[in-house]
Protein backbone atom coordinates (compact mmCIF):
# COMPACT_ATOMS: atom_id res chain seq x y z
CA UNK A 1 0.00 0.00 0.00
CA UNK A 2 2.22 2.40 0.78
CA UNK A 3 3.97 1.59 -2.40
CA UNK A 4 1.19 2.61 -4.12
CA UNK A 5 0.93 5.84 -1.90
CA UNK A 6 4.48 6.77 -3.83
CA UNK A 7 3.33 6.12 -7.08
CA UNK A 8 0.75 8.31 -6.64
CA UNK A 9 2.32 11.08 -5.41
CA UNK A 10 4.69 10.98 -7.68
CA UNK A 11 2.37 10.77 -10.64
CA UNK A 12 0.39 14.10 -8.89
CA UNK A 13 3.90 15.66 -9.08
CA UNK A 14 4.39 14.75 -12.76
CA UNK A 15 1.06 16.34 -13.92
CA UNK A 16 1.42 19.33 -11.70
CA UNK A 17 4.80 20.11 -13.97
CA UNK A 18 2.70 18.90 -17.25
CA UNK A 19 0.61 21.84 -16.44
CA UNK A 20 2.88 24.08 -15.77
CA UNK A 21 4.49 23.90 -18.85
CA UNK A 22 1.26 23.80 -20.66
CA UNK A 23 0.35 27.37 -18.75
CA UNK A 24 3.96 28.11 -20.44
CA UNK A 25 3.18 27.06 -23.68
CA UNK A 26 -0.23 29.08 -23.65
CA UNK A 27 1.46 31.94 -22.21
CA UNK A 28 3.90 32.11 -24.78
CA UNK A 29 1.90 31.29 -27.93
CA UNK A 30 -0.60 34.44 -26.35
CA UNK A 31 2.62 36.78 -25.97
CA UNK A 32 4.15 35.70 -29.32
CA UNK A 33 4.31 38.74 -31.21
CA UNK A 34 4.66 40.96 -27.88
CA UNK A 35 7.81 38.65 -27.15
CA UNK A 36 9.26 38.49 -30.50
CA UNK A 37 8.94 42.31 -30.77
CA UNK A 38 10.94 43.02 -27.43
CA UNK A 39 13.31 40.44 -28.38
CA UNK A 40 14.11 42.25 -31.04
CA UNK A 41 14.41 45.69 -29.60
CA UNK A 42 17.13 44.05 -27.38
CA UNK A 43 19.10 42.76 -30.29
CA UNK A 44 19.00 46.08 -32.48
CA UNK A 45 20.00 48.35 -29.52
CA UNK A 46 23.07 46.01 -28.63
CA UNK A 47 23.85 45.64 -32.30
CA UNK A 48 23.76 48.99 -32.92
CA UNK A 49 25.41 50.12 -29.70
CA UNK A 50 28.40 48.10 -31.00
CA UNK A 51 28.25 49.36 -34.54
CA UNK A 52 28.52 52.84 -32.96
CA UNK A 53 31.05 52.20 -30.69
CA UNK A 54 32.97 50.20 -34.04
CA UNK A 55 32.26 52.67 -36.94
CA UNK A 56 31.57 55.51 -35.44
CA UNK A 57 33.70 56.36 -31.59
CA UNK A 58 36.75 54.80 -32.73
CA UNK A 59 37.58 56.19 -35.91
CA UNK A 60 36.51 59.34 -34.46
CA UNK A 61 38.70 58.70 -31.30
CA UNK A 62 41.59 58.44 -33.93
CA UNK A 63 40.88 62.07 -35.17
CA UNK A 64 40.97 63.48 -31.75
CA UNK A 65 44.35 61.89 -31.06
CA UNK A 66 46.06 63.30 -33.97
CA UNK A 67 44.28 66.45 -33.36
CA UNK A 68 45.00 67.20 -29.57
CA UNK A 69 48.33 66.68 -29.13
CA UNK A 70 49.35 70.01 -31.19
CA UNK A 71 46.73 71.67 -28.68
CA UNK A 72 48.74 69.96 -25.73
CA UNK A 73 51.55 71.40 -27.15
CA UNK A 74 50.81 74.96 -27.20
CA UNK A 75 49.20 74.75 -23.67
CA UNK A 76 52.61 73.76 -22.46
CA UNK A 77 54.50 76.73 -24.30
CA UNK A 78 51.24 78.88 -22.33
CA UNK A 79 49.86 79.74 -25.94
CA UNK A 80 46.47 79.75 -23.91
CA UNK A 81 44.84 81.51 -27.04
CA UNK A 82 46.35 79.13 -29.70
CA UNK A 83 45.29 76.12 -27.43
CA UNK A 84 41.65 77.35 -27.14
CA UNK A 85 40.91 78.03 -30.94
CA UNK A 86 44.02 76.04 -32.77
CA UNK A 87 46.16 78.13 -34.84
CA UNK A 88 44.01 78.12 -38.28
CA UNK A 89 45.52 74.73 -39.12
CA UNK A 90 45.18 72.49 -36.17
CA UNK A 91 42.15 72.37 -34.12
CA UNK A 92 42.38 73.87 -30.84
CA UNK A 93 40.56 72.55 -27.56
CA UNK A 94 37.08 74.62 -27.79
CA UNK A 95 36.74 72.76 -31.36
CA UNK A 96 37.96 69.37 -29.60
CA UNK A 97 35.36 69.72 -27.23
CA UNK A 98 32.56 70.13 -30.06
CA UNK A 99 33.91 67.86 -32.75
CA UNK A 100 35.13 64.97 -30.53
CA UNK A 101 33.35 65.28 -27.31
CA UNK A 102 32.09 61.66 -27.41
CA UNK A 103 35.66 59.88 -27.60
CA UNK A 104 37.92 59.85 -24.71
CA UNK A 105 40.36 62.43 -26.55
CA UNK A 106 37.34 64.77 -26.26
CA UNK A 107 36.68 64.40 -22.84
CA UNK A 108 40.49 65.20 -22.35
CA UNK A 109 39.92 68.27 -24.10
CA UNK A 110 37.50 69.61 -21.61
CA UNK A 111 40.28 69.28 -18.78
CA UNK A 112 42.64 71.14 -21.03
CA UNK A 113 40.18 73.54 -21.36
CA UNK A 114 39.22 74.27 -17.90
CA UNK A 115 42.56 74.81 -17.26
CA UNK A 116 42.89 77.53 -20.22
CA UNK A 117 40.00 79.52 -19.06
CA UNK A 118 41.16 79.36 -15.56
CA UNK A 119 44.37 80.35 -16.58
CA UNK A 120 42.89 83.21 -18.25
CA UNK A 121 40.78 84.14 -15.83
CA UNK A 122 37.49 83.31 -16.82
CA UNK A 123 36.45 81.72 -14.14
CA UNK A 124 32.79 80.87 -14.86
CA UNK A 125 33.83 78.85 -18.12
CA UNK A 126 36.76 76.94 -16.30
CA UNK A 127 34.02 75.94 -13.51
CA UNK A 128 31.69 74.99 -16.40
CA UNK A 129 34.58 73.00 -18.89
CA UNK A 130 36.25 71.35 -15.64
CA UNK A 131 32.45 70.04 -14.68
CA UNK A 132 31.87 68.37 -17.37
CA UNK A 133 34.87 66.43 -17.57
CA UNK A 134 34.63 63.20 -16.72
CA UNK A 135 37.88 62.09 -14.93
CA UNK A 136 38.52 59.83 -12.32
CA UNK A 137 42.54 59.11 -12.91
CA UNK A 138 45.36 59.34 -10.18
CA UNK A 139 46.22 62.76 -10.67
CA UNK A 140 43.87 64.44 -13.66
CA UNK A 141 40.66 63.93 -11.55
CA UNK A 142 41.71 65.35 -7.92
CA UNK A 143 43.77 68.04 -10.54
CA UNK A 144 40.06 68.92 -12.10
CA UNK A 145 37.80 68.66 -9.12
CA UNK A 146 40.40 71.32 -7.18
CA UNK A 147 40.85 73.70 -10.05
CA UNK A 148 36.78 73.93 -9.42
CA UNK A 149 37.65 74.92 -6.47
CA UNK A 150 40.38 77.54 -7.16
CA UNK A 151 37.84 79.34 -9.95
CA UNK A 152 34.83 79.31 -6.98
CA UNK A 153 38.00 81.10 -4.68
CA UNK A 154 38.62 83.60 -7.46
CA UNK A 155 34.79 84.30 -7.55
CA UNK A 156 34.98 84.79 -3.81
CA UNK A 157 32.74 81.91 -3.07
CA UNK A 158 34.82 80.36 -0.10
CA UNK A 159 32.04 77.60 0.88
CA UNK A 160 32.18 75.88 -2.63
CA UNK A 161 35.64 76.12 -2.83
CA UNK A 162 36.26 73.94 0.35
CA UNK A 163 33.85 71.59 -1.06
CA UNK A 164 35.40 70.76 -4.01
CA UNK A 165 38.97 71.17 -2.38
CA UNK A 166 38.02 68.57 0.41
CA UNK A 167 36.49 66.64 -2.77
CA UNK A 168 39.49 66.42 -4.56
CA UNK A 169 41.97 65.76 -1.52
CA UNK A 170 39.68 62.30 -0.97
CA UNK A 171 39.37 61.21 -4.62
CA UNK A 172 42.78 59.93 -4.66
CA UNK A 173 44.85 59.39 -1.90
CA UNK A 174 48.13 60.70 -2.60
CA UNK A 175 51.14 62.80 -1.10
CA UNK A 176 50.65 65.22 -4.04
CA UNK A 177 46.80 65.94 -4.88
CA UNK A 178 45.88 64.85 -1.36
CA UNK A 179 48.17 67.46 0.57
CA UNK A 180 47.76 70.12 -1.81
CA UNK A 181 44.07 70.32 -1.42
CA UNK A 182 44.16 69.49 2.18
CA UNK A 183 46.43 72.67 2.14
CA UNK A 184 44.29 74.87 -0.03
CA UNK A 185 41.09 73.78 1.75
CA UNK A 186 42.56 74.55 4.81
CA UNK A 187 43.34 78.34 3.73
CA UNK A 188 39.54 78.70 2.12
CA UNK A 189 38.19 77.49 5.96
CA UNK A 190 40.63 80.75 7.55
CA UNK A 191 39.04 82.79 4.79
CA UNK A 192 35.40 81.47 6.16
CA UNK A 193 36.82 81.86 9.93
CA UNK A 194 36.14 78.72 10.39
CA UNK A 195 39.43 77.44 12.33
CA UNK A 196 38.42 74.53 13.94
CA UNK A 197 37.90 73.03 10.36
CA UNK A 198 41.21 74.70 9.29
CA UNK A 199 43.13 72.97 11.88
CA UNK A 200 41.51 69.37 11.40
CA UNK A 201 42.82 69.53 7.92
CA UNK A 202 46.36 70.61 9.06
CA UNK A 203 46.52 68.28 11.50
CA UNK A 204 45.56 65.49 8.66
CA UNK A 205 48.02 66.77 6.58
CA UNK A 206 50.62 66.29 9.72
CA UNK A 207 49.36 62.69 10.68
CA UNK A 208 48.56 61.14 7.49
CA UNK A 209 50.97 63.24 4.58
CA UNK A 210 54.22 63.67 6.81
CA UNK A 211 56.42 63.37 4.92
CA UNK A 212 54.35 65.59 2.02
CA UNK A 213 56.16 68.76 0.77
CA UNK A 214 53.25 70.49 2.57
CA UNK A 215 54.00 68.60 5.88
CA UNK A 216 57.40 70.93 6.10
CA UNK A 217 55.78 73.53 7.75
CA UNK A 218 52.56 72.86 8.54
CA UNK A 219 53.00 72.61 12.39
CA UNK A 220 53.03 77.05 11.50
CA UNK A 221 49.48 76.99 10.03
CA UNK A 222 48.52 74.84 13.46
CA UNK A 223 49.86 77.05 15.55
CA UNK A 224 48.58 79.94 14.21
CA UNK A 225 44.49 78.10 14.13
CA UNK A 226 44.99 77.54 17.55
CA UNK A 227 45.57 80.95 18.73
CA UNK A 228 43.20 82.11 16.11
CA UNK A 229 40.65 79.76 18.37
CA UNK A 230 41.78 80.94 21.67
CA UNK A 231 40.96 84.43 21.18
Amino acid sequence: MAKNKEVSKGDKSIIAVEEALTKTEKFFEKNQKILLIVVGSIVVVVLGYFGFKKLYLEPKEKEAQEQIWVAQRYFEQDSLDKAIKGDGNNLGFADIVDDYGMTKSGNLAKYYLGMCYLKKGNFQDAIDQLKSFDGEGEIVGPMAKGAIGDAYMELGDADKAVDYYIDAAKMKSNEFTSTMFLFKAGFAYEDLGKYDKALEVYKKIQKDYFKSYEARDIEKYISRCENMIKK
